[in-house]
């Protein structure tokens, strides 16, 4: 039996439950150590079922260890997943309150003529999926490597008269010769005043001399991600544009400065909230400092200025302080960290 299957039965315990229905492909993959693709899974003391249909079964029967029963799935999952709940005779069931739609809720309960008590959960696996272990550790390097690169390639592509939408072309399809399986996310390219949207659409603009071009791009490196931003400049940089970029860049080396093991996440938060504020743009820096990064590319933890727990080794999450401008510019810098046993690591 592997670890993680270990501590979701020590979760299970704790929360007085028989079994627990999985929902979430991320948390799926992250328990089985296998990529889940429209799959369910049941976690019980008695017996763990990976339940697909016969698009994936192949695929399952190659990739999932013998911790885990392989059921195909022939009509509506959920029927499957009610019959086994019972045949187990699991009585309190907990799912993932989340990710699992309220009608497949009722069907569960419908086919299980309401014998088995549905129970929400909240986080038992996300919890565990924030300390990365090492071979974890591994995979998001390398996806942050690719990302790395392809910003690099990118500086050179870059040029007035250029649409925002061509250089996502172009790093999609540099990404995927370099190994990725895909981009994380929609590609972020924001040129000029589309840079003070902090989640812009990638459009039809065409870049333009003398101006700020933010890219926010993070890779699918074998199901772990990556997630950086980086601020590129056409031609002349105005003064403020440089005041702007040393305030936030300032601001991130502060907050990273305070990142090790048993430091307040709101403390980092507020080493970068604090400065940008005294420079006087607080209300400009409008979103939490940082998000974990793994199977999904926001997860635990978050990094912002209300959270008291603490940092510890393994955990790996993004460090991003902002000014947004309305109408005339947005900087973000957005890096990745690794708390170390001693401190941290920029990956």
């Amino acid at each position: 039996m592997n670890l993680r299957i270990k501590n979701i039965f020590a979760k299970l315990e704790d929360a007085n439950l028989d079994g627990l229905i999985v929902s979430l492909p991320a948390n799926i993959s992250y328990l089985t150590g296998s990529t889940s693709r429209d799959a369910y899974l049941l976690i019980s003391k008695k017996e763990n079922i990976y339940f697909t249909d016969s698009r994936y079964i192949e695929e399952a029967k190659q990739s999932l260890s013998p911790t885990f029963r392989l059921k195909k799935i022939n009509g509506l999952v959920f029927k499957h997943i009610a019959d086994t709940c019972l045949n187990l005779k699991l009585k309190r069931v907990g799912f993932e309150e989340r990710y699992l739609p309220f009608a497949e809720f009722k069907k569960i309960k419908q086919e299980s003529h309401n014998k088995i008590n549905l129970i929400p959960t909240h986080n038992l696996t996300e919890e565990l999926r924030e300390i990365k272990s090492p071979g974890e550790v591994e995979l998001i390097k390398k996806a942050a490597r690719i990302t790395v690169s392809a910003l690099k390639f990118i500086q050179h592509f870059i040029s007035p008269g250029k649409k925002e939408v061509e250089i996502a072309a172009e790093l999609e399809r540099y990404i995927r010769y370099k190994g990725a399986r895909a981009s994380a996310f929609d590609i972020i390219v924001a040129s000029g005043p589309n840079s003070s949207f902090p989640h812009h659409l990638t459009g039809e603009r065409k870049l333009k001399k003398n101006e700020p071009v933010l890219i926010d791009i993070g890779v699918d490196y074998l199901g772990y991600k990556s997630d950086l931003t980086r601020v590129f400049f056409l031609g002349r940089i105005t003064s403020l544009y440089r005041s702007i970029y040393d305030i936030v860049l300032e601001a991130q080396k502060r907050a990273i400065s305070e990142i090790k093991p048993a430091v307040s996440i709101g403390k980092v938060d507020a080493a970068a909230r604090q400065y940008i504020s005294l420079k006087g743009y607080g209300s400009s820096f409008v979103h939490n400092l940082g998000h974990g990064i793994g199977l999904e590319v926001h997860e635990e933890p978050h990094i912002c200025s209300k959270e008291k727990s603490e940092l510890e080794p393994g955990m790996v999450f993004t460090v991003e302080p902002a000014i947004y401008l309305p109408g005339k510019f947005g900087i973000r810098i957005e890096d990745m960290v690794l708390v170390t046993q001693k401190g941290m690591e920029l990956l």
